[in-house]
């Protein structure tokens, strides 16, 4: 295909150490919104379409309206609307990095992948990669290799009883994912192509191809805060499914530096109309990192997000991690946070909230009660205030 060969030029000048010098990837002319051809791929096709419609009405799709239309435009910002017309978009809320696209269309976008970009350049990265795969067909190639008969529907049960591949999806055991994002795992040299089409696209786009490369440093840091906070010196790599299939993590960053177009370095990225738009939904998409009770991974989130200035949701954030812990000295810390936050936003009721918590934990009584009694005044419809209110006395009238 144009774009293995394409790639490979680009892979014999990496290791030449041609930095700099590659000659920049470019999609193939785009041929339109592939149709099946005969019964093995019209009966995959038929089944994603149902898997879809079931999907459709999954209680973990995110059924924002801005926040779909935010992120399609992303993708057609990055491909080009010729393309990403073959395309249906769906946000869903699970908190790790993973997107997937199946053959007739549909793209899964994970929020855990929104909470860990933190520009449209390096969304569009992620979301061409996995255009890459649509367009190249390697859901049809993985078909096609790993059937043992011409019975769709005898492979479709082994597909609908794949599990889900990552650990913390543990938390998330009723996600009814069945075909969808299970069956298309690709080898390394398919994700080589789809970088390296995604590097194509962003070339093409007006967006900044720098972005790519990005993105894979800041998740592997991300892996490696986690495994330091865990006591380990460094992060198995191998046990983690995602890395087990996709080139290492110095290959993809440097071949993705060299692929990308160096006249293009000075484009915009998006990032500040990226946190605009993602502002909404960012608190949502915090505490279900939290949740995950994966400390290191969290608090680099956090970090690498106050990066474009700390702002009163990370500070409550930050706070919420620490005060979870819950050792002595983390709610020390939490208190601080929380108070960092108040002063940026003293309408920021779950704040007050946590601080009066994490006081009242270390014995601050009365600073406690306080805190509490601000947030039930900002917050007095809180699902929570019957409970709060039973932490503060009852003013006594005077007699």
């Amino acid at each position: 295909m144009i774009a293995r060969a394409r790639l490979a030029i680009g892979l014999v000048a990496l290791v030449a150490g041609r930095m700099g010098q590659a000659e920049p990837a470019l999609p193939p002319p785009y041929a339109g919104a592939y149709q099946p051809q005969g019964v093995d791929e019209q009966g995959l096709w038929a089944l994603m379409d149902e898997e879809e419609r079931r999907f459709a009405q999954s209680d973990m799709v995110m059924r924002e309206a801005a926040l779909q239309a935010y992120v399609t435009k992303v993708l057609c910002d990055t491909v080009g609307a010729d393309r990403c017309g073959a395309t249906r978009v769906y946000i869903v809320r699970v908190p790790v990095f993973n997107a997937s696209m199946s053959p007739n269309g549909l793209m899964q976008v994970y929020s855990g992948l929104l909470l860990r970009v933190h520009s449209e350049a390096e969304l569009g990265a992620v979301l061409g990669h996995e255009f890459g795969h649509f367009e190249a067909r390697h859901s049809l190639e993985q078909l096609k290799t790993q059937r043992s008969s011409g019975d769709v529907m005898a492979w479709a049960f082994v597909l609908a009883n794949m599990a889900p591949s990552y650990d913390v999806v543990r938390a998330y055991r009723n996600l009814q994912l069945t075909i969808i994002g299970n069956f298309y795992r690709f080898g390394r040299n398919q994700e080589r192509e789809a970088d390296g089409l995604g590097i194509g696209y962003l070339n093409s786009s007006a967006l900044r191809p720098q972005a790519a490369a990005q993105v894979w440093e800041r998740l592997m840091s991300e892996f490696t805060a986690d495994a330091r906070a865990k006591g380990l010196k460094k992060p198995r790599f191998d046990r983690i499914p995602f890395y087990a299939t996709h080139p290492p993590e110095a290959e993809r960053a440097a071949t993705l530096t060299l692929l990308a177009r160096p006249d293009a370095a000075t484009r915009d990225d998006g990032a500040a109309r990226y946190r605009a738009a993602l502002a909404p939904w960012l608190p949502q998409l915090l505490e279900d990192q939290i949740k995950l009770n994966d400390f290191g991974a969290s608090e680099f989130i956090i970090q690498s997000l106050a990066e474009s200035g700390w702002t009163a949701p990370l500070w409550h954030a930050r706070g919420e991690l620490y005060r979870m812990r819950g050792a002595p000295r983390d709610l020390v810390h939490a208190a601080q946070f929380y108070a960092q936050a108040i002063a940026l936003d003293d309408t920021h009721a779950e704040a007050h909230r946590g601080l009066g918590l994490s006081l009242l934990k270390s014995g601050q009584t009365a600073p406690g009660q306080q805190a509490l009694r601000r947030y039930l005044a900002l917050k007095p419809d809180a699902p929570d205030a019957k409970l709060i209110g039973m932490m503060i006395p009852k003013e006594v009238p005077a007699p």
